[in-house]
């Protein structure tokens, strides 16, 4: 290990080496290079959801050129890239940047209590190999774990599950030996997951049927940006992925507010798209005409409308219905039909899990996230020096999470050039109106929505989901705000590490 890896105090330590924490670590080691961090990683290896997945066809849903980091442009062909392609292009950064040897893999944080009088977080954490605990002391912790359960996803009570005589795969445990040539699969569900899972199982297996209870906004999009690809050709691969990065920020933010705007018009422009590709006089509006408006769910992007080529093909189907019972053959549905199966996927979602499952502790006192407000969507009231990272809904993650570790390295030269050691946004109107952290309706949302914080009625307690309103806030504007409270240690810490 290095003399960085072996501290048992940091001034930053980052939850979390997927694609938030890795793009948090650049960010200080660049913009705040005399400031120490570690990275602690529950699992062996870098990469997070990118490394934890392995289901057939696992790709990204947004374009790597906004969904890729600013500072490293994406070279590869293919916009909507898949898993192992999204891998080599994250460890390639950190390799390019040295960012590993801050890296303790299998550190897993229970827990972090704050002293206010030495101004320090002391982190509990436990070995997820072997169970040893330790601790490890820091003044800032910004959590980077994801919004989801890394050891756990959704699968919903299903009747007569324990019937079936063949394999349920949930995808995020997908079994590396898991053998579908030639099977017929049952896919239950309607998202991201499913709609990549079901061409990718068709290539291989007898027949792929993806049964949902109701339908999901589906959108044909090009694997490939042509624009992309010929401004890196042209400008070269810093200033045409820049140009190509604006491009696709733009229409990300142009295709959101048309939806919000003229709901209607967009249904008919999505539905247009997906009758064209597929077969004359199928079904369209019962298996891909939700009763929702677009995007108040996300849309699912099928790079080159690879599903409708397998629903074309024969080689899938869609089946909108419910579930009655699993039978040992497969499952009958509210219908009467009855699917057969050889293996059945639940990709029927995520469990929410917010700041990687740790607990807080703030001078004693536990803090109950769904009793908290954001703010500037990266903090939550009455806790010091903890920032998360939480990226857009409605367009590329990376986008917003950039933004926030830019903000956070302003705020600590703000903090060192003032001798602040605290920082604490800070509630002063009891009669705030809230409403939830995710103005957002899908169904792991709406299952977690009690246990997460709150947003206010107005700046800077609210949780933005526009670029270039975020660009003003996080980028540009000062970090001092009269709801920020900074202030010095009460004691001097002793023992650093």
């Amino acid at each position: 290990m290095s003399a960085t890896t072996t501290r048992s105090h940091v001034d930053v330590l980052i939850v979390g080496a997927g694609i938030s924490g890795l793009g948090a670590a650049y960010y200080l080691q660049t913009q705040r290079p005399g400031t120490s961090f570690t990275i602690l990683e529950a699992r062996g290896a870098t990469g997070g959801t990118w490394d934890l997945f392995r289901y057939p066809g696992i790709r990204s849903d947004s374009d790597l050129h906004t969904f890729g980091y600013e500072f490293k442009p994406w070279r590869d062909e293919d916009a909507i890239a898949s898993a192992d392609k999204i891998l080599s292009y994250l460890r390639e950064m950190v390799a390019e940047n040295g960012i590993e040897r801050h890296i303790r893999f299998h550190h897993k944080v229970v827990g972090a209590s704050w002293c206010s009088d030495t101004a320090r977080w002391t982190v509990d954490i436990e070995r997820a190999d072997t169970g040893e605990p330790s601790q490890l002391s820091a003044n800032w912790i910004f959590c980077a774990g994801g919004y989801y359960r890394y050891d756990e996803g959704y699968t919903p009570h299903f009747a007569g599950r324990d019937r079936f005589t063949g394999p349920i795969v949930h995808p995020q445990h997908w079994p590396a030996d898991l053998d579908y040539t030639g099977k017929k699969v049952v896919v239950i569900g309607s998202g991201a997951t499913a709609v990549t899972l079901v061409p990718a199982m068709a290539r291989t297996a007898a027949r792929v049927t993806m049964l949902q209870r109701s339908p999901t906004y589906v959108m044909p999009v090009p694997a490939r940006d042509t624009f992309a690809n010929a401004a890196q050709k042209l400008l070269g691969a810093d200033r045409g992925y820049a140009l190509a990065r604006r491009k696709n920020m733009l229409k990300q933010q142009l295709v959101y507010q048309f939806c919000q705007r003229y709901p209607d018009a967009a249904r008919r422009l999505i539905r247009r798209a997906n009758a064209k590709r597929l077969p004359a006089g199928y079904p369209v509006d019962e298996h891909f005409n939700p009763t929702y408006n677009p995007w108040d769910q996300r849309l699912c992007a099928v790079p080159d409308a690879d599903l409708f080529a397998a629903i074309s093909s024969g080689s899938a189907e869609v089946v909108t219905d419910r579930i009655a019972t699993f039978t040992e053959t497969g499952i009958r549905l509210e219908s009467g039909r009855e699917l057969e199966a050889d293996i059945i996927v639940t990709a029927t979602g995520l469990n929410i899990q917010l700041l990687g499952g740790m607990t807080l502790n703030v001078d004693g006192r536990p803090v109950e996230p769904a009793e908290s407000i954001v703010y500037k969507g990266m903090m939550l009231s009455g806790v010091p020096n903890f920032a998360y990272a939480f990226g857009y809904t409605n367009s590329s993650w990376t986008l917003k999470v950039g933004l926030l570790c830019e903000h956070l390295c302003r705020l600590l030269a703000h903090m060192d050039a003032h001798g602040y050691d605290i920082a604490c946004a800070e509630v002063d109107r009891a009669d705030m109106t809230t409403r939830p952290f995710l103005d957002f309706d899908a169904g792991y949302v709406r299952r977690a929505v009690d246990r997460l914080p709150r947003q206010g009625d107005s700046a800077p307690w609210q949780t933005s989901m526009g670029y270039h309103d975020d660009v003003r806030l996080l980028r540009h504007d000062s970090v001092v705000d009269p709801h920020l409270s900074f202030r010095a240690a009460v004691a001097q810490p002793v023992g650093v590490g």
